[in-house]
């Protein structure tokens, strides 16, 4: 199942995307009721994915994000892969959907693109073993973990550099049966690829990472977990397009503004 978040005529909805195939263009979006949390109830309701504007498939109570987890990518910034992974939050207004534009803050002169697999979860939970990890998840999305480089390492902390406005696109839905464990994903900026990794190349796993994570704090439906980001990352400017695909989730495209 494909879960998105979607504004149609009546106002804003959960569905289910419907289509025979890859053909997403005669797709059609099945209004849930409530929340896409557990067995759906579906309304009856339904509109061509066409004639929807599709939003960020979850409101998160928060965004938490895993650095240095793919090797190469901690060495083309000259950094170790650390032991345990390394998590910080993103706020939860750093979120936008597909084709939302990312906003470029004057306050930094180079912001980077990073694509990543993000987990949504399903449940709440705390303290969940590696190996019970899968039933709290509810699918996966893509993300980009828009970083204000400079600004990093200017700080030494990430919290300004990766916590503006628009720096947390998400979407376009969430694949509910897709498996995590070697997905393709590939980044591109106005069409031309940068990044080309697949998340088997993942230093600390999913499950480990949900685990890990639960250890820390409680994780409530809808939290999502980014896992990292492949080596490749780079800048990106006003004018410009980011699409980051993932095999089995789909592409998450934005354009690029300043603020």
């Amino acid at each position: 199942m494909r879960l998105a978040r979607i504004a149609h005529p009546d106002g804003v909805a959960f569905g289910s995307i419907e289509a025979e195939g890859d053909n997403d263009e005669a797709a059609q979006v099945l209004e849930i009721a409530d929340h896409p949390f557990g067995q759906p109830n579906f309304t009856g309701r339904r509109w061509p994915l066409a004639d929807v504007r599709v939003l960020a498939p979850i409101l998160p109570t928060k965004v938490i994000a895993v650095g240095r987890n793919y090797t190469k990518h901690a060495e083309e910034f000259g950094n170790e892969v650390p032991a345990d992974p390394m998590i910080f939050l993103k706020p939860s207004t750093s979120l936008i959907g597909p084709n939302a534009p990312i906003k470029l803050p004057p306050a930094s002169s180079r912001v980077d693109f990073e694509g990543e697999l993000a987990v949504v979860i399903g449940q709440p939970v705390k303290n969940v073993p590696a190996d019970r990890a899968g039933a709290a998840i509810l699918g996966y999305t893509v993300a980009n973990d828009v970083t204000a480089r400079d600004l990093q390492s200017a700080d030494g902390q990430w919290g300004r550099a990766k916590g503006f406005d628009t720096f947390c696109p998400v979407g376009p839905w969430i694949a509910t049966s897709v498996d995590p464990a070697d997905l393709a994903l590939r980044s591109e900026v106005d069409g031309v690829v940068k990044q080309d990794g697949r998340t088997s190349d993942l230093v600390h796993t999913v499950p480990e990472l949900v685990a890990f994570v639960s250890s820390v704090m409680t994780l409530l439906p809808g939290d999502m977990i980014l896992t990292g980001t492949p080596e490749g990352v780079g800048p990106i400017e006003a004018g410009q397009s980011v699409s980051i695909t993932i095999d089995g989730i789909g592409t998450l495209t934005n354009p690029v503004q300043s603020a």
